[in-house]
């Protein structure tokens, strides 16, 4: 076994495994412990650099510098420049996610099989039993009541009161003390991101692990995958450093994120019709409820309560999500004296957000230097759904006791009292009015039966390649109305256990 990190020009790697799978988030570090429980030698390589939780940064800056890609500087190009939250780090986005944990709902495996002639009972049946298993090895939880917080226990209460179902959040957490850093990683070891267990155990089975590594291309030998290639990035700065070529004797697994799968595999030449295709997302913002007694939002669970009672009309989902000060500082209007007035108010916040279930479709390109350039913007169905969620968390808020909102939104007022919350029927509709982000990300390598509308098959495989299989959110070829890691690990374990079972 071996950890490979950053190696200067000059001291070039060359390994070779059974397999080589590319990126250590929900689906490579699931894949990739699957190949080596079933006695395979697995290269696992990732763009981002291993930091154990003691070297998690504390704020937002050092959390952006050390753990989100490019700086969290990733935007949709579109009628608004949407932020694109992910993560460049050993365990991927699973280090700076809130852990939530839920089942893929049975509808989905339905409209897969109905419109892309993939899914179905079978895929159901396995998808779920994997979940079965992952659950437990990821001590998966509700969260428990000394860390629910006061943010969450409002939001629960609104809902009551406004009567519609909501619940306390599952997640892949043991224990959570309520700390509210999920966003900077979890330095108390509670949230079970991929780096702690999934990772270490691939090389405890002999594996390979690389980091700071992000791969240029698949090496492709006529139409088989048999390697990855690029060059060591340095963990601060990104100077180049040496080359590293990993060659896969079986198959090369690819799950290096929605954004960067279809690049990867656009620039080592697969050629498919669907690449790149079938973006989508859950965009979504939030609203600050302010309250005569103090919130604290930032004790408690990042994110410890939820309603997916309107998944499918009108297509949304309502959260909590607590967010450093510094962040609440931004996005708070004004400045220099008259924002330090506004912060006052921040121990009296709490922040529900919504995430629409998006019918619009965009696409991944590769743009200048080799990075993703998404194309995205939300239709007027999509928009309109938006602005329904801003309504329902604003009305859960005042249910809730808030006694104003901030709303942030251009064009209208700073902040609005209990009895003006009906003027959010007449926000705007433009995307630009909106501090938004897009949070859940699909599509890009879709599944399907037809090679001519999508990239992969039900496996994930690459239509008219050997060895070059897709285990990230990129096979998953609809919105699924609710948070995707369980639903991206419980796939990659299926694709796996197919490698094993075809080797």
């Amino acid at each position: 076994m071996s950890h490979v990190s950053f190696r200067a020009r000059g001291e070039d790697v060359a390994l070779e495994a059974d397999y080589v799978v590319v990126g250590s988030g929900a689906g490579g570090a699931t894949a990739a412990v699957t190949l080596a429980r079933g006695g395979a030698e697995v290269a696992l390589v990732e763009a981002g650099a291993w930091r154990d939780p003691e070297h998690y940064p504390s704020s937002t800056y050092g959390a952006m510098r050390d753990l989100f890609d490019d700086w969290g500087a990733q935007v949709t190009r579109g009628r608004a420049l949407w932020p694109i939250v992910q993560a460049r780090t050993m365990g991927g986005t699973t280090v700076i996610n809130s852990a939530i944990c839920v089942r893929t709902p049975g509808d989905i495996f339905a409209q897969w099989e109905r419109e892309r002639g993939v899914g179905g009972d079978a895929l159901a049946a396995r998808v779920w039993a994997a979940q079965d298993r992952v659950e437990a090895e990821l001590c998966v939880e509700e969260v428990p009541p000394a860390a629910r917080g006061r943010s969450n226990t409002l939001a629960m209460l609104g809902a009551e009161r406004r009567g519609y179902e909501s619940h306390w959040i599952h997640r892949y957490a043991k224990g959570c003390e309520g700390t509210g850093q999920c966003l900077q990683g979890c330095r108390k070891l509670r949230k079970q991101s991929t780096n702690l267990n999934y990772v270490p155990e691939v090389l405890e089975r002999g594996g390979h692990v690389l980091s700071c590594a992000p791969v240029a291309r698949v090496t492709l030998e006529g139409n088989r995958a048999v390697g990855v290639e690029g060059r060591f990035e340095h963990p601060r700065g990104g100077g180049a450093g040496a080359r590293f070529t990993v060659r896969a004797r079986r198959a090369v697994v690819l799950a290096a994120s929605v954004t960067h799968t279809p690049v990867i595999l656009k620039a080592s030449g697969v050629r498919s019709p669907a690449l790149g295709e079938g973006f989508r997302s859950h965009p979504g913002t939030g609203v600050f409820g302010v309250y005569d007694d103090p919130v604290d939002m930032n004790t408690g669970a990042t994110q410890g309560w939820a309603s997916t009672a309107f998944r499918d009309e009108p297509g949304l989902k309502l959260e909590t999500l607590s967010i450093p000060f510094e962040m609440v500082a931004s996005r708070l209007a004004g400045g220099g004296l008259e924002l330090m007035k506004r912060l006052v108010e921040y121990r009296h916040i709490a922040m529900w957000v919504h995430a629409v279930r998006a019918e619009t479709v965009g696409t991944v390109r590769r743009g200048l230097f080799g990075k993703p350039v998404v194309r995205y913007t939300l239709n007027g169905a999509d928009m309109r759904r938006f602005r329904e969620g801003i309504q329902l968390v604003a009305q859960t808020h005042v249910a809730a006791g808030a006694k104003k909102l901030i709303l942030g939104i251009y064009g209208m007022p700073y902040s609005i009292t209990p009895d003006q919350v009906g003027m959010l029927a007449d926000a705007p509709l433009d995307p630009r009015a909106y501090i938004a982000v897009l949070s859940h990300l699909f599509g890009g390598c879709t599944m399907g039966a037809d090679p001519t509308t999508s990239v992969t098959d039900g496996a994930g495989r690459v239509h008219g390649y050997e060895g070059l299989v897709v285990a990230d959110g990129s096979v998953i070829p609809s919105n699924l109305g609710v948070n995707p890691q369980h639903t991206i690990m419980g796939l990659a374990q299926v694709f796996a256990e197919d490698l094993l079972a075809r080797a």
